[in-house]
Parts: C-alpha cells; structure tokens; sequence
C-alpha cells in the first residue's frame, strides 16, 4: 500500500484486510488488534488511514474500542438482529436499508425534540461540531456522521433506538460503502458541506423542541441521501458510469 493514493480508497483497503483476517478467524472474538503504530508499520500507510478504517470496522460492528487500551474483536453474537455487509455492497441493498432508515429516523428526531436532556442536546451538538472538524481536515467524516445520528437516537429516551443503529452498523453512512467515481474532490465536498447544512437544521429543531421541524428535517436529509442512491442506482442500470 502506498500513500499516494487518496486516503478513502486506502482506508476501504486496510478495512478489507482487517475484515477478511476477523471473519477468518485469524482475529478472534475478544483479541486486540495490532496498534496503530504496528499498523502503519506493516502495512505502509499513515495514522489518519488506520483510524479511518478502524472507525468504519467499528461502525460496521465488527470491532469496539476501549479508552485508553485499543480496539478489540467484537463479539458476533451481540445483537439479535444485524444486517451484515457483503464483500461488495449493492446500490439495492443500500436503499432498503436507506428506506429502513426514513421509517424509523424520522420519528426518532421527534421523540428527541420532545424529551432530550441538555445533556443530549449538547451530545448533539457536540456531534455535529466534529462533523465540522473533520470536514475541514478533508476528511469524509464517515464516523462522525454515525455518532450524530447515534446521539440523536440517545436522545429518544428509547434504548431501542440506539441499539437498532448499532446493529445497522456501516449500512447507516452508505458513502463509505459505495465510492462514486464521477465525484471530483470539489463535488464531494460540495455535497457533504450540503448534508452538514441538513444535520444544521436537524441540530436547530431538536434544541428549540419542535418536534415537527425535527421530523421534517430528518425527513428531508433521508430522503435526499435517498434520491441520489436511487439515481445512481438508475444510471448503472442505464450503463452509465
């Protein structure tokens, strides 16, 4: 692996590999993986690819993390419901679970609306800041965008809702899934400066209470992530690239 080429793809790569050696067996359940330095060492790529691709093993549930000791192989047997990821994920598979998403999300914005803490709502914002901050260092916030959505559904006072998030796993930020070819560097970030303006308003209902912003704007920041998978979707059954 080198470094030259763009962070993303390297990243999709040492997930891959970290991925085939867990559901090998050859890191089992429970078993540290190698340090960041070991990582970058062995497989030739910086810190800032390593931790991306082990944020996006964790998303996906495969591996958690512990404070101040690594990250471990995470227990298959979990959760009672997963939607695990094929080696190569489909645009169809995406929009079921993008579909998925719209019926539970949107109501989970409300109920936050109604019956977050300030604590929560700080947990929000605190989220949605680091969206920020990734974005200005180029990067494409895949994690951060999950912990969002994850405090969101924290703020329901509903533990189901976390957990279901949980068990979603990568499927809930689909652009670490599928890498669109026709993005320019300049495309992508126009397009995630866009989302973070939808999460903005998302971040707004939920701290003024207003249950039905809230669920307007989660609906309208699903449902456009939804539409432009469904016209990807279109264009490669089309033959176009």
């Amino acid at each position: 692996m080198t470094d030259k080429q763009p962070v993303n793809n390297l990243a999709e790569q040492v997930m891959a590999r970290l991925s085939a050696d867990i559901r090998g067996g050859r890191l089992a359940p429970g078993a540290r993986l190698p340090t960041e330095q070991a990582l970058t060492t062995e497989l030739g790529v910086s810190r800032t690819v390593v931790r991306e691709a082990v944020a996006a093993l964790r998303a996906d549930g495969l591996v958690v993390t512990r404070r101040g000791s690594g990250a471990y192989v995470a227990d298959p047997a979990a959760g009672p419901f997963r939607i695990v990821a094929p080696r190569v994920t489909s645009l169809d598979d995406i929009l079921d679970v993008m579909e998925l998403r719209l019926a539970v999300e949107v109501e989970a914005a409300a109920f936050a609306a109604e019956r977050a803490s300030r604590r929560q709502v700080a947990a929000i914002r605190t989220a949605w800041q680091s969206i920020d901050r990734a974005l200005e260092r180029g990067e494409g916030a895949v994690a951060e965008d999950f912990v969002f959505h994850r405090a969101i559904a924290e703020a329901t006072g509903n533990s189901q809702f976390p957990r279901f998030l949980a068990y979603l796993g990568s499927h809930v930020i689909p652009r670490q899934s599928v890498r669109l070819s026709v993005d320019t560097p300049a495309e992508r970030r126009t397009y995630l400066e866009r989302i973070q303006d939808e999460h903005s308003r998302i971040v707004a209902a939920i701290s003024d209470g207003d249950a039905a912003e809230a669920r307007r704007a989660m609906r309208e920041h699903l449902t456009r992530s939804l539409d432009r998978y469904r016209r990807l979707a279109g264009g490669k059954k089309n033959g176009r690239r």
